[in-house]
């Protein structure tokens, strides 16, 4: 059934070459399984908590103000402390995972932010609750991109922009899902008790340590062959168990006759490429910059957007708050949408092509709302939401293709670099949009720069991204 993974290396090889390919090829010849479901779903549920995390400091905040007296600057700390956390973790987290291994930091993540959720109920005064949430900003930021990088990683070519998508919808469904049961707990139970609650995941940790393996993949690639092949070995059994079905022999991962010439004529810099220098060697140079900018563009538009639609509605339209969030939320859930379809289509359309119309047809419909004047609230709702099916589908695919551009040594770096660039479109995006609301008192206005910069988005996508559909990891990054 298996085939000894160390047999395919030459004497004296590198623990990069041939070592890889042995494992990619046993991992295409697996049929979906219980296996990859249970592994998914693990994983996926430690996701979906840290994105509950991540949004219960909007709710929590009223509470805070009044209780401890915050000022409008005290205020802007404790919303946005987190963001900047996460956007460091995401840094750290991406080199600890190629060097330590990805189940190891995924583990440790999930562990100190529950932690934290649990010390934050402590908090008497503003400092020490601004220092813990910067914490949890590291654990947060660190989880998602090493998840994304390690769920690609155990996924066959065939269809694993599906497999992977139907993980990561868990993170937006997280945050749907905080904001509904934080919308209930803390007027009834206060924010300790919210806060509390959140700690329970943290419990995670051990589950994940206990049932989900290291990637092989990461393990042959650092040169742990041994444990690479007991591994792959073990994931082989549980399959051929679940589906009751002798695994054929494993081949070499099919190249297709449009890219093979490209992935044969690799640099020796281009194979040797590590670290944060490897991002920008040969041809990862691109991809990063390509990535880097769609990345930025799509959450740039997403929280200018999400972030300032209660205030649009509350201060332009004079809707009550209870109306403004609601109003809100189903923009938020259009987007859900988005994701859903982006998932499910994304391997038959690609990668490019999802990212150019979906960023494209959310422009196209900003620029609709601002040339009719954004008259009504309704008129906002129809066209923002219709929109966020687009920069939300965007924006999920991301954390699919990342994951594609980059050899396994430097993978869950790449990840995290894109999480940091994301980042920092989530902190300018609403700040640029408050100037420009302010400067010209109109939402109009609002949306048409909005709109400029998802085409700028749509435009890079279109002309400069790789397509990495159905194509076995070890081909698309050398």
């Amino acid at each position: 059934m298996s085939t000894d993974i160390s047999q395919d290396a030459a004497p004296g090889s590198s623990p990069g070459g041939t070592t890889r390919t042995a494992v990619a090829a046993r991992f295409e010849r697996l049929p979906p399984s219980r296996w990859h479901v249970t592994v998914r779903l693990i994983v996926g549920v430690v996701t979906f908590f840290e994105a509950f995390d991540q949004l219960l400091i909007a709710y929590a905040l009223p509470e805070l103000r009044d209780e401890w007296h915050l000022s409008t600057g005290d205020a802007t700390a404790v919303l946005t402390v987190g963001s900047v956390g996460m956007l460091v973790g995401a840094l750290l987290s991406g080199r600890l995972a190629d060097r330590y291994g990805r189940v190891k930091v995924i583990a440790y993540c999930v562990a100190a932010s529950g932690l934290v959720s649990l010390a934050l109920t402590a908090c008497t005064s503003l400092t020490p609750f601004l220092a813990l949430r910067f914490v949890q900003g590291l654990a947060i930021g660190g989880e998602v991109p090493v998840a994304a990088a390690f769920i690609s990683e155990i996924t066959r070519s065939f269809k694993r922009g599906r497999f992977v998508l139907l993980y990561e919808l868990v993170f937006p469904a997280g945050l749907t899902v905080g904001a509904l049961v934080a919308a209930w707990v803390v007027p009834a139970a206060g924010w300790r008790t919210m806060f509390a609650v959140a700690a329970v995941p943290g419990l995670l940790a051990f589950l994940v340590q206990r049932r989900v393996p290291e990637s092989p993949r990461w393990l042959a690639d650092r040169g742990r062959l041994a444990e690479a092949e007991a591994v792959m070995t073990e994931i082989e059994a549980k399959v051929v168990a679940a589906t009751g079905q002798p695994l054929p022999a494993p081949g070499t991962p099919k190249t297709s006759p449009a890219t093979a010439p490209r992935a044969a004529t690799a640099t020796a810099a281009e194979r040797a490429a590590t670290g944060v220098r490897g991002l920008f060697t040969g041809r990862y140079r691109r991809r990063t910059l390509v990535v880097g900018a769609i990345w930025f563009t799509g959450y740039f538009v997403n929280y200018g957007v999400t972030s300032w639609l209660p205030s649009i509605y509350k201060d332009e339209y004079g809707l009550t708050l209870s109306d403004a969030l609601l109003y809100s939320t189903v923009t938020s859930v259009a987007g859900l949408i988005g994701c859903l379809v982006v998932a499910l289509t994304v391997d038959a359309l690609g990668r490019r092509r999802i990212f150019a119309i979906c960023l494209g047809a959310s422009a196209a419909l900003l620029l609709t709302l601002a040339a009719l004047g954004a008259g009504s609230p309704v008129q906002v709702l129809i066209w923002t939401s219709l929109s966020a099916v687009g920069f939300f589908g965007s924006n999920i695919c991301l954390y699919l293709y990342t994951p594609e551009l980059y050899p396994t040594r430097m993978r869950a770096l790449g990840c995290s670099v894109g999480g940091a660039v994301n980042r920092l479109g989530v902190i300018l995006g609403p700040i640029l949009v408050g100037v420009v609301y302010a400067a010209n008192d109109s939402v109009t206005a609002v949306f048409v720069m909005l709109a400029a910069v998802a085409v700028v988005g749509a435009v890079v996508a279109g002309t400069l991204a790789e397509e990495t559909a159905n194509r076995p990891l070890e081909e698309i990054s050398p």
